[in-house]
């Protein structure tokens, strides 16, 4: 009985992926709608035994979807939600595996820097690459090695919503958590926000520049000069960023008298 209920789920599997392969851009993107709705919450051994032990299977096709069509934006907002439930489920190391063998990191920091990208599918990409990110030091070694701190980074500074420019922050402080390879380019990149135009990507890389400050022997030379011309922002929120990360940078040797100033409540 057990084996005829396992061959009947086989064979309905086996035919959605190959009405999945025959069917129309908006066919497809019903099929990922129904899936995301279905399986949001399950986990790696539920999706499996839902997909007879083909889920994989289904994540690849995905994959290799998106990787034709990502720069066109078809489904593109469909497509990361689905990678998103596979790898955020639990005990779902399989699926991050399938994801990177397609080479999904590369193609998810084009999205967040393409200038035609919808920030929603921005901030899409940032939640999957998060997943990525938070399976261990490996896997942010690998994305930080194929540039992602610039693509974050960047994505951060010229981004046009605040959601997405937090999703960016948070991703970047995921990559340099335990990640001492690589933590001294995060703090790099988060400076290098400073100069952008956006008052919120500016407080938020001077929130995360002065937790990452505290485990450091040193203060950026670079820092302290874009802190200055900070000071003078019209923007309160900025200045408040600055003040407390000046507070932090105090107990470094850097005696600059703009920065002294910035901390003397008189």
């Amino acid at each position: 009985m057990a084996s005829a209920k396992q061959d009947s789920a086989t064979h309905n599997i086996t035919c959605l992926l190959r009405q999945w392969d025959c069917a129309s851009k908006e066919k497809r993107r019903q099929f990922l709608e129904d899936f995301i709705k279905q399986y949001r919450n399950c986990t790696g051994p539920d999706l499996e035994s839902e997909f007879a032990q083909m889920a994989s299977l289904f994540l690849a096709r995905i994959c290799v979807w998106i990787k034709l069509t990502y720069m066109s934006g078809t489904c593109l907002t469909e497509q990361l939600q689905a990678i998103h439930v596979f790898l955020s489920a639990s005990n779902s190391y399989n699926y991050l595996l399938e994801f990177m063998e397609h080479g999904g990191v590369l193609c998810l920091q084009e999205v967040c820097i393409s200038s035609d990208a919808k920030e929603v599918d921005k901030r899409w990409a940032l939640k999957v690459l998060s997943c990525v990110a938070n399976a261990g030091t490996h896997y942010k070694e690998i994305m930080c090695e194929c540039y992602g701190i610039r693509a974050v980074a960047e994505c951060m500074a010229k981004s046009k919503s605040e959601e997405t420019q937090e999703a960016a922050r948070d991703l970047l402080e995921i990559l340099a958590e335990g990640n001492p390879r690589f933590s001294d380019q995060v703090y790099k990149g988060l400076i290098g926000v400073l100069p952008c135009n956006s008052p919120k990507a500016q407080q938020l890389a001077l929130q995360s520049i002065r937790v990452l400050q505290a485990n450091r022997n040193t203060a950026n030379r670079a820092l302290i000069d874009r802190i200055v011309y900070l000071l003078e922002s019209l923007h309160l929120e900025v200045q408040s960023a600055v003040i407390e990360l000046v507070r932090v940078l105090m107990k470094f040797d850097i005696a600059d008298d703009h920065i002294v100033g910035a901390n003397s409540p008189y």
